[in-house]
């Protein structure tokens, strides 16, 4: 197969007199239609979903390296608003301009940017360049999941939309143990570095993609006070919710302040893409009841997933006791589970064509096995708990394959950009603030019934049990008891947000491709 252009097969056809006729096109077969697109959007999307969690491994030995201890979290924060900004960005231009063009530019900003960061001299200038390159990786995702659309036929799209799932999975969970293996061996700048590497071949795999003409306008301008609305919703949005995971009361008037100004840009914002034939925000696509139920969907599960294996390693380090071997393992159970669960969904999707029965059961069995776990782990051995974890994140592996085919297929080829974009956002925003409400509940939960302990729930997120260091064994006890118990709520707030996708995915009218 030539590089740049997917094959078609076609068949030759004839009249009755033996004058040639069109033949109509046939679809590639499936084999050879994984094997020249997956990998060409394989490679984007594992290193975006990587780069969320490679840099937590390396943050000590930056903070170590450059100083400015207090600031470290810009690192993290600034990928995250940058990814958030540009996924609509792409999905607008990719649709105007054509999405193989724009995953050039999108791998260009991200190599460059890594370059920069490898090298940057200070905290803020590497804060700078992890902007950058969430400017980039924001658009790998974007991208990698309207390539699908575009270069796979409908049926077919579970399958690879399940094998995507399970790819940007694997890369959350593979980052941190990346990230330390390459601080560790190479020092921290190499996280960065490894990029520039993968990035150049993942430039030549997606030269193999076909190069399609977008579907710009001849009176088209872009959208950029709807860029500035939205970026004023976000930013705000972002940065409060990092502020309320801290946990200090006298932050309270400037997060109150930066959800004010959010509101007010969200109402701006709203005005405005109602009014424009081609709006940066889809607006009137969002108003179909398929696409907005499905991206609802897709908030409740980055919100669960992500807060679950944010605060699971917390969770057993602290109330069971489990050693960075146990953590692992239960974390590698989650992974695995998820990956199998949406490749298997992603199969038979693509054989029976239906799609919403999967995750409407699929988040049911995961809300069962997060009531369970709430109420049963302390009695649960470390296998067991694996095993249920196991169970409740393969049925969580039934989902976001499915919203991705669903929001495509009902958007239309036209708007499959601005349709991936909106689940890629609705993701980003439902892991931010998903994990923002855990973590005010863990501590609230705490305040209540033991104001020491919510005290010192801040430092034993910073540093582990080696908080709980100082005090009498007794007293250890009683705290370990007392975050046990904040967690039980923290695991059915969890089990909430299921619920409700639960019930998104049981009314969606898509319920087939």
């Amino acid at each position: 197969m030539a590089p740049g252009e997917i094959l078609e097969e076609r068949s030759s056809v004839t009249t009755g007199s033996g004058s040639p006729v069109a033949p109509p096109d046939i679809p590639p077969s499936p084999k050879r239609l994984f094997f020249t697109v997956f990998p060409s959007i394989m490679l984007p999307m594992f290193m975006a979903m990587g780069d969320q969690t490679i840099v937590a491994s390396a943050l000590p030995a930056i903070a170590g390296a450059l100083g400015e201890v207090e600031r470290v979290s810009w690192i993290v924060v600034a990928y995250l608003v940058a990814v958030t900004l540009a996924a609509p960005v792409y999905g607008y231009l990719g649709d105007l301009f054509g999405r193989r063009r724009l995953m050039f530019i999108a791998l260009g900003i991200y190599i460059t940017a890594s370059t920069a960061a490898s090298f940057a001299p200070t905290l803020p200038l590497l804060a700078v360049c992890r902007f950058l390159q969430g400017l980039g990786g924001g658009g790998l995702m974007a991208l990698s999941q309207a390539l699908i659309g575009e270069a796979v036929p409908p049926r077919q799209r579970g399958q690879f939309q399940g094998y995507l799932a399970a790819i940007g999975v694997s890369a959350s969970a593979f980052g941190p143990v990346m990230g330390a293996f390459l601080t560790e061996l190479f020092g921290w700048r190499a996280v960065f570095f490894v990029n520039v590497p993968t990035g150049f071949i993942a430039v030549l795999l997606t030269m193999r993609l076909a190069a399609r003409p977008g579907a710009k306008q001849a009176d088209w301008h872009f959208d950029f006070m709807g860029l500035v609305y939205f970026a004023c919703v976000v930013v705000p949005v972002l940065f409060s919710l990092d502020l309320i995971r801290r946990f200090d009361a006298s932050l309270a008037p400037l997060i109150l302040g930066m959800l004010s100004v959010a509101l007010v840009a969200l109402v701006l914002l709203i005005r405005r893409e109602s009014q424009l034939d081609s709006p940066l925000i889809p607006v009137k696509l969002l108003r179909q009841s398929a696409i907005w139920r499905a991206d609802l969907m897709a908030v409740c599960h980055g919100a669960t997933l992500v807060s679950l294996i944010s605060f699971m390693p917390i969770y057993l380090r602290v109330v069971r006791q489990a050693t960075s071997g146990q953590i692992s393992y239960i974390l590698l159970s989650i992974t695995a589970g998820i990956g199998l669960g949406s490749v298997i969904t992603g199969r038979i999707v693509t054989r029976t064509g239906k799609t919403m029965i999967f995750p409407s059961i699929g988040m049911m069995i995961a809300t069962c096995t997060l009531i369970f776990f709430a109420l049963v782990s302390p009695q649960l051995t470390v296998p067991q708990l694996a095993g249920v974890l196991i169970l409740n994140s393969f049925s969580m592996g039934s989902v976001m394959g499915v919203i991705q085919v669903t929001v495509q297929t009902a958007a239309g080829p036209r708007a499959l950009g601005k349709a991936a974009s909106s689940v890629q956002l609705s993701r980003s925003v439902g892991a931010s603030l998903g994990t923002a409400i855990i973590g005010t509940i863990l501590f609230a939960t705490l305040a209540w019934r033991d104001p020491e302990a919510a005290s010192l729930f801040g430092a034993i997120l910073q540093s582990g049990p080696a908080a709980l260091q100082a005090l009498t064994p007794d007293r250890q006890a009683i705290v370990t008891g007392e975050v046990a118990h904040s967690f039980k709520a923290a695991f059915l707030t969890l089990a909430c947000f299921t619920t409700i996708g639960s019930l998104l995915a049981w009314s969606n009218p898509m319920r087939r491709v």
